[in-house]
């Protein structure tokens, strides 16, 4: 019989885990972020817009067959209290013969991709992505076992080392022209390396499992996270496959690249966060009390950050995308603004995943999903008769009635009362509207500046606006974040 394996145990408080766990995994995002930006911002203002409404293209059957990867099979070795040797052999088993299959799968549909978007450039670059399934276990397995010992340290420095192999590899494709194939180039360098450094770190190698048997409970697990993806996948895919049939490449370029530029953020530095917060919630899951209270800090914190990062981002949005991007991209612009204001309903909705999914709840967010899927469909297929725009309107009319739903389901299996939450973002959404609107004035009256000057003139009145809210209205908010920041035990309730 094989012996069980539990996390293992520390001589520190768990409370002082996780907060090193989300040091590390902020950290190393930040730091992989910002080179990966710096790539990424170069590589755009080298590349056409048409180059990225191709990629876009390819996006929708990536992100479908994605969610089957099995990474749900990997969240549920994380919620298990213990886990065997032979469960670990037969996970990686199971996830090499997904993603076998799934390459597979992409590599014989590219034809039929290419014939619903009109694009015959398609099926090359589908076929050559289908590679990038072939990573998956060697990311998922490992990354399982790590987020169990609660080490996002080893994750961190693959994360840091991979974000610098795929940032280079951009970098050259771009200047040495290759275009489209550029965006397929870089993820397959950087998972290639992220697979390979964790599956080193966590010492995950060993021969697979193909005997499934007595794998029931960490499979249905998994499926339900993988239903759950798919509805996900059709809210978050939707607009890219009603647009790819009615845009031209050049008008699927511009929106996917402002939909990328708001979504930085969630897309971003949640999805991390939400690693450390699931596994915490997972170890906690039987205090009620204390989940509902570690997650409404969590909402608290994460809003008081994304706010006036969404605000600054609408109210600055011309400056920024000419000095980021340059002139060619300047139809972004009305586009970014819009799809900016419907982000903090986005940022919000997100955080009730894990918490509902580590409660063993993951049914709260297949029906979530649902409820988005249906909600945003709807205002796609009517959104995208103004092109760009109209469907930035869609997201402004869709994803509030999409949380209003999610918030009505989630809180209640959280333990978290609609006030209580209120309140813990009330502080970041009346300090970002304030800034917004000093912003928005400052704007108006400023005399005629060079554009660098403009929007360094706009950022500095936005943060000095921001922080005076804040340090009048709410210090008690500003002195409870600092002190996570800073590593300390905040004060008792």
């Amino acid at each position: 019989m094989s012996k069980p394996i539990s996390p293992p145990l520390s001589p520190d408080s768990f409370g002082e885990q996780v907060r090193r766990a989300v040091i590390w995994r902020s950290a190393s995002q930040i730091l992989a972020q910002s080179v990966q930006w710096a790539a990424t911002f170069l590589v755009i203002r080298i590349l056409d817009p048409q180059d990225y409404g191709l990629f876009a293209m390819t996006s929708v059957m990536m992100v479908f067959l994605n969610m089957l990867n099995g990474t749900g099979l990997a969240s549920a070795l994380i919620q298990q209290p213990t886990v065997t040797k032979a469960e670990i052999r037969q996970l990686f088993g199971m996830l090499l013969a997904l993603n076998a299959m799934l390459a597979v799968t992409q590599f014989l549909a590219a034809p039929f991709a290419a014939a619903y978007y009109r694009h015959d450039e398609v099926v090359p670059l589908l076929r050559v992505q289908s590679l990038l399934y072939l990573t998956t276990p060697f990311i998922a397995l490992p990354g399982a076992l790590l987020s169990r010992a609660m080490d996002f340290r080893h994750q961190a420095r693959a994360n840091i080392a991979a974000s610098f192999a795929g940032a280079s590899t951009a970098l050259a494709g771009a200047l040495l022209g290759f275009g489209v194939w550029t965006l397929v180039a870089a993820p397959l360098m950087l998972l290639a390396v992220r697979g390979g450094m964790m599956t080193w770190s966590a010492r995950s190698l060993m021969w697979p499992s193909f005997d499934f048997r007595g794998s029931g409970q960490i499979a249905r697990f998994g499926g339900v996270l993988a239903a759950g993806q798919l509805f996900w996948f059709l809210q978050s895919q939707a607009d890219v496959f009603i647009a790819g049939r009615h845009f031209s490449a050049h008008e699927l370029g511009i929106y996917t690249t402002s939909l990328f530029l708001t979504q930085i953020f969630v897309a971003k530095f949640v999805p991390p966060l939400n690693e450390v917060a699931f596994s915490a919630y997972a170890r906690i899951q039987h205090d009620e009390a204390a989940v509902a209270h570690a997650f409404v800090r969590a909402a608290g914190i994460v809003m008081l950050v994304a706010m006036p990062f969404y605000v600054g981002l609408a109210a600055t949005a011309e400056p920024l995308v000419l000095i980021a991007l340059g002139e060619k991209w300047h139809e972004m612009a009305p586009v970014v603004r819009l799809l900016a204001l419907a982000m903090p309903f986005m940022t919000l909705n997100v955080l009730y995943t894990p918490a509902c999914d580590a409660k063993n709840r993951p049914g709260i967010g297949v029906r979530n999903g649902a409820a988005g899927a249906a909600i945003l469909a709807m205002c796609f297929l009517v959104g995208v008769r103004g092109g760009p725009a109209g469907l930035g309107y869609a997201w402004i009319v869709g994803y509030p009635l999409y949380l209003a739903a999610s918030t009505w389901r989630s809180l209640p299996v959280i333990g978290v009362r609609l006030s209580d939450l209120a309140a813990a973002v009330a502080p970041a959404v009346l300090a970002s509207l304030a800034m917004g609107l000093v912003v928005r004035v400052a704007d108006l009256t400023l005399p005629p500046l060079e554009l660098h000057a403009r929007f360094a003139a706009l950022v500095v009145v936005g943060a000095v606006a921001y922080a005076a809210w804040l340090m009048v209205f709410a210090p008690a908010t500003v002195r409870d974040s600092l002190a996570v920041i800073r590593l300390r035990r905040a004060q008792a309730d």
